[in-house]
C-alpha cells in the first residue's frame, strides 16, 4: 500500500473524485497507460443516477508526484489492490459496482477476495489473468513476443507507445487514439516498463477460483491485448455467477470507441444490482 507522508492523503495523492448522487456506488478503474479521463464519454450518464468514483493508479502520468511510484514496491497486483481498499475505506464507500478495465480487472478481483464485504459486483473489462500462452491456455502472446515488446518499451518507449496505441485503439476513431496516446506518453519510461512487466508476466489464473462475487466480463470481438478464448476461461473458473458481455468493436477500449454500447453493458448491471 502507498506509505504517504502526514500532508497528503491517498485520496489527494491519486486525484480521486466522486461525482453525482445516488445508492449506488459505481468504482471506474482505468488501465496501464490511462488515467480517470478514459472515462469521459460514460461518467456523465452514470453520475446522472448513480455515485462514481474516478480515480488515477500512482503509475499514471496525471498523478502530480510521480516520484510515489515504487517499482519494488509495486512489483505485484496484490499492491494496488491494498491502496483500491484503502482508497475506498479513506472515501467511506460501501458496497459497491467495481468496473476495472484491463489490469485494473485482475486488481479488482484481488480486492473483493480481500475484502469482499467492500464489492458487490465486478465487471471487468478486457481483462486477463495470463497474456502468455501455454500449452493449455491461450492468452494472447508468446513468451518471444512480450520479450520483445517489454525490450522495445526499454529501448525507445515513446516510439513504442505510438505503434501501440493503433494496434489496441480503434485506428477508426482518431480522436480517441490520440487521447490515448497522449495519457499513455506522460507516464515516465521507467515507469511504463515497470509496469509492462508486472502486467505481461502475471499469471493469476489460480485466484479466479477464489473470486466469489458475481462478475460481467465485457470483451470486444476484435481486441489485439485478449483474446475471445479469454473470458470465457474467467468464467469457467470464476467461482461467483459470472457472464460474457460481447461488444461489436475494435481495440482494447470500449470506454473510449464503443462507449455508448458499454454504457447499456452497465446499465443493464446496475439495475439489476438496485
Amino acid at each position: 500500500m502507498l506509505v504517504l507522508g502526514n500532508t497528503q492523503s491517498l485520496s489527494t495523492a491519486m486525484n480521486a473524485r466522486i461525482i453525482g448522487t445516488g445508492t449506488n456506488t459505481v468504482v471506474l478503474a482505468h488501465g496501464y497507460g490511462g488515467d480517470q479521463t478514459v472515462w469521459d464519454k460514460i461518467l456523465p450518464d452514470l453520475a446522472r443516477r448513480h455515485q462514481v468514483l474516478v480515480f488515477d493508479w500512482i503509475f499514471s502520468g496525471a498523478v502530480k508526484d510521480q516520484e510515489l511510484f515504487d517499482p519494488v514496491k509495486y512489483s505485484s497486483f496484490d499492491a494496488f489492490a491494498d491502496d483500491l481498499i484503502a482508497l475506498m475505506e479513506e472515501m467511506k464507500l460501501g458496497a459497491s459496482v467495481f468496473v476495472g478495465h484491463s489490469m485494473s480487472g485482475m486488481i479488482g478481483c484481488i480486492a473483493s477476495i480481500k475484502r469482499p464485504e467492500l464489492f458487490k459486483r465486478l465487471v471487468l473489462i478486457g481483462a486477463s489473468p495470463r497474456y502468455i500462452n501455454s500449452e493449455d491456455y491461450e492468452g494472447g502472446f508468446d513468451n518471444s513476443e512480450v520479450e520483445q515488446l517489454l525490450s522495445n518499451i526499454e529501448s525507445n518507449f515513446h516510439n513504442w507507445a505510438s505503434n501501440f496505441v493503433t494496434l489496441a485503439v480503434d485506428p477508426n476513431d482518431p480522436p480517441s487514439v490520440t487521447k490515448f496516446e497522449n495519457c499513455l506518453k506522460r507516464m515516465r519510461p521507467e515507469t511504463a516498463l515497470s509496469v509492462a512487466k508486472l502486467i505481461f508476466h502475471s499469471d493469476e489464473r489460480d485466484m479466479l477460483e477464489k473470486v466469489m462475487l458475481p462478475c460481467t466480463i465485457v470483451q470486444t470481438t476484435n481486441d489485439i491485448v485478449v483474446p475471445n478464448s479469454v473470458p470465457e476461461f474467467m468464467v469457467e473458473k470464476i467461482k461467483g455467477k459470472s457472464t460474457v458481455e460481447m461488444i461489436e468493436a475494435d481495440g482494447h477500449y470500449p470506454q473510449l470507441t464503443a462507449h455508448l454500447r458499454l454504457l447499456e453493458v452497465l446499465c443493464g448491471v446496475l439495475e439489476f444490482d438496485l
